[in-house]
């Protein structure tokens, strides 16, 4: 098992680009995505070796079911508004959670590469969210309150330009644009990687 089939095989495409059009949707879905997946490891550990392999599966399913499924409603009952923005990709956990555990993330895969794939999703997602919002809203931070459970005054975030940004940013198509772009520039860059 190596790196490069893990990210093409854990469906971390969708949430990273749908769930980003914000700092704090991004931010709030890599937290909320890294705690269900690191309950997930920890609960598996204890229970993959008392259970027979062919209810592995099954077993993996509903707890990642269960699990995302209360994560959802902690952050329901922590701000509704969040959880609206948040919408399916929240739910894509419990998929993440099964993928990874089928590809043998939880098992093969050392404690230094597990942090480094959840290190680079969690540093991908807040990177797209700030660029996509800084470019299509004009904005930073906006709707922190909804993270931070504190009341801000209008909502707006630290304002870049007061007439707002690109639209396209913010919209999935710009998602995939502004993702190509940063690869570009991560094989253009002097010293980096020419693996594929």
């Amino acid at each position: 098992m190596n790196q490069s089939s893990m990210l093409q095989n854990s469906l971390i495409l969708t949430p990273l680009i749908g769930a980003s059009d914000s700092l704090v949707n991004a931010l709030s879905l890599s937290l909320l995505s890294l705690l269900v997946i690191g309950i997930y490891g920890v609960k598996m550990h204890v229970l993959r070796p008392r259970i027979v392999p062919s209810v592995q599966l099954i077993t993996g399913m509903m707890l990642a079911a269960t699990l995302t499924s209360l994560a959802t409603l902690a952050l329901q009952a922590w701000n509704v508004e969040l959880h609206r923005q948040l919408g399916i990709y929240a739910g894509l956990i419990a998929l993440q959670c099964v993928v990874l555990e089928h590809n043998g993330f939880f098992t093969q895969a050392g404690k230094r590469s597990r942090l480094q794939l959840s290190g680079l999703f969690l540093g991908l997602m807040i990177l797209l969210g700030l660029l996509r919002e800084g470019i299509g809203n004009g904005s930073f931070a906006s709707h922190l309150s909804w993270l931070t459970g504190f009341a801000d005054s209008n909502g707006q975030g630290w304002l870049f330009a007061a007439d707002g940004g690109i639209r396209l940013a913010v919209l999935a198509p710009g998602g995939f644009i502004l993702l190509g772009l940063l690869i570009a520039a991560k094989q253009a860059w002097p010293g980096a990687s020419t693996s594929h």
